[in-house]
């Protein structure tokens, strides 16, 4: 015992800190040049596709007001034939009668409503199977109420990626540019999470899709029995779905900026908190190969900078330490920047040293706050 605790000295201390940190830094380099470069190199295939009828399925709870904000630029989509379907979900608004204003001129809105049931309390994914059931069209699209898409060729833009195998379209869903450190915090991680499934994507790796922009066929849906396998928790109605269905071939990526949505995101951080818990919470039911790997670079980051620290304060090594941080702090800068140009989030590339930061200790918490702490909320 006494031979072990003489080993035990401050130098050999930073020595083990040094390994982890060089450990870190190994998983975080691979990560972003085999990995996050895959988007930030993409050149999008263009497709001679057909237009295929599409069913556009919308889900709202008492989302009177965005509803009118953004509805009528989905309703007037270039495209020749489609419809677009609003679950009214048990809204006490004035939802239905907007709506049902709105089908005198665009005939192409379907309204279906769900009434409240006392004994059968429902969530999100009951309601959009509900939606999917109604939809007339094998091709579906899926977005929010308080969604609008980025030009009137989104529709027409996320089918061109449709190929004889493809089953599954990812899209990239936005958040409006504030001038407020929370929103670019929310667009930054919004980005972040992006830099992920996007890259892991295009590598034929597919775990993820948003809901705010995601597309795949109704055969699919009822194929895989739709949410059944998760069904008894409230998230999970595109990431999960996805992650059962996706394979290499199935899935295609649209980049295009004219196919993005965009939406209001949460003003304060307590609410960005709570959804970012919801997302985190699905991830759990993820397959074992991307919980894995996903997990690998998060903890990596975690590793990284609590080590960088330690290192710093202890000038052990610092010229060993700084160059590695130096290099790491290049390489992100040149490919995640080139990934905010392409998800025109460029305003947030001089941040991403500092939020890359928020992202290691955050992250943390929210893993902690979900232990204890169960979200319970419709969407």
């Amino acid at each position: 015992m006494d031979r072990i605790f003489n080993y035990i000295t401050a130098e050999n201390i930073c020595w083990a800190i040094l390994a982890l940190f060089a450990l870190a830094w190994v998983i975080q380099l691979a990560y972003y040049l085999f990995v996050f470069s895959r988007l930030s190199f993409h050149n999008p295939v263009k497709f001679d596709a057909a237009e295929p009828p599409v069913s556009v399925i919308i889900c709202a709870r008492n989302e009177l007001k965005n509803l009118k904000a953004n509805l009528i630029s989905i309703l007037e989509q270039d495209y020749k034939v489609f419809q677009v379907i609003v679950v009214n979900d048990c809204s006490w608004d004035e939802s239905e009668k907007y709506m049902e204003e709105l089908t005198e001129k665009y005939p192409h809105l379907k309204i279906v409503s769900i009434k409240e049931q006392e004994r059968y309390q429902h969530g999100k994914k009951f309601a959009l199977t509900i939606g999917i059931k109604s939809a007339q069209y094998e091709h579906l699209l899926l977005t929010d109420a308080d969604c609008y898409p980025a030009s009137n060729q989104w529709i027409r833009l996320m089918m061109s990626k449709y190929s004889h195998d493809t089953k599954i379209v990812i899209g990239y869903g936005a958040y409006i540019r504030q001038n407020s450190f929370i929103n670019r915090w929310v667009r930054f991680d919004t980005a972040f999470n992006a830099l992920q499934y996007l890259s892991y994507a295009l590598g034929k790796n597919t775990y993820m899709g948003v809901g705010r922009n995601l597309s795949y066929l109704r055969s699919l849906f009822f194929a895989n029995k739709g949410f059944a396998s998760h069904q008894h928790i409230m998230s999970g109605d595109d990431d999960l779905f996805v992650n059962e269905t996706a394979s290499a071939s199935n899935t295609a990526v649209q980049l295009h900026p004219d196919s993005f949505t965009y939406s209001q995101p949460k003003t304060s951080f307590a609410d960005w908190f709570r959804q970012k818990k919801r997302h985190v919470s699905a991830s759990v039911l993820y397959r074992f190969r991307h919980k894995l790997s996903l997990g690998i670079f998060i903890f990596s980051t975690i590793l990284f900078y609590p080590a960088l620290v330690v290192l710093l304060i202890s000038k052990f090594k610092i010229v060993w330490v700084a160059s590695a941080f130096g290099l790491r702090l290049i390489i992100q800068m040149a490919i995640f920047g080139s990934c905010l140009k392409k998800l025109k989030e460029t305003d947030l590339i001089p941040l991403i040293p500092v939020y890359d930061i928020f992202i290691a200790f955050i992250y943390p918490l929210i893993a902690l706050s979900n232990l204890f702490v169960k979200n319970k909320t419709w969407k």
